[in-house]
């Protein structure tokens, strides 16, 4: 593990402390390393140098909404190669709310959620993507086996 110092003003450092403190973390030193680790997931997706992903696409739906439902469900089997699970959620009488969680080519994740999220009467649509390495594992690299209907299978891994 490498160290290094940084210099921070009395309020940053307060200001710091307090936000460490209202996420629960136990010290400084793994506060700025999910802060520098969320930052280069940022970059990374910013720059196109993160070829695949894991996300979760959360949206908020009138149910009412004519064929809506129907034409979620069906753009998600559409997608099936993208789409891990589904979790569906009734808010009130009128409204849903679906998170969809995603694997797959980050691009392709990206623009399925986006035709989501445009369809009429989705509201309130967010997209959390976090570069991952979709290759890991495949082909009993790690030495467990599944059975002959099952030679392989995907291991997602974060990034960093």
């Amino acid at each position: 593990m490498e160290r290094f110092t940084i210099s921070l003003d009395e309020k940053l450092a307060m200001e710091f402390d307090r936000l460490i403190r209202e996420r629960g973390y136990d010290n400084r030193s793994e506060a700025v390393r999910d802060i520098l680790r969320e930052k280069l997931e940022t970059s990374r997706l910013d720059h196109e140098e993160a070829p695949d992903c894991i996300a979760a696409l959360s949206y908020i739906y009138n149910h009412h909404e004519r064929d809506l439902a129907e034409r979620l469900t069906a753009a998600q089997h559409d997608h099936h190669d993208l789409t891990v699970a589904t979790m569906h959620a009734h808010l009130d009488h009128d409204n849903c709310m679906e998170t969809v969680i995603l694997r797959g080519p980050t691009k392709d994740v990206r623009e399925f959620a986006h035709a989501m999220m445009a369809e009429r009467g989705v509201r309130h649509g967010a997209l959390n993507l976090i570069p991952a390495d979709l290759n890991a594992g495949r082909k009993h690299q790690h030495g467990h086996h599944h059975g002959p209907d099952h030679p392989y299978h995907v291991h997602s891994r974060p990034k960093s």
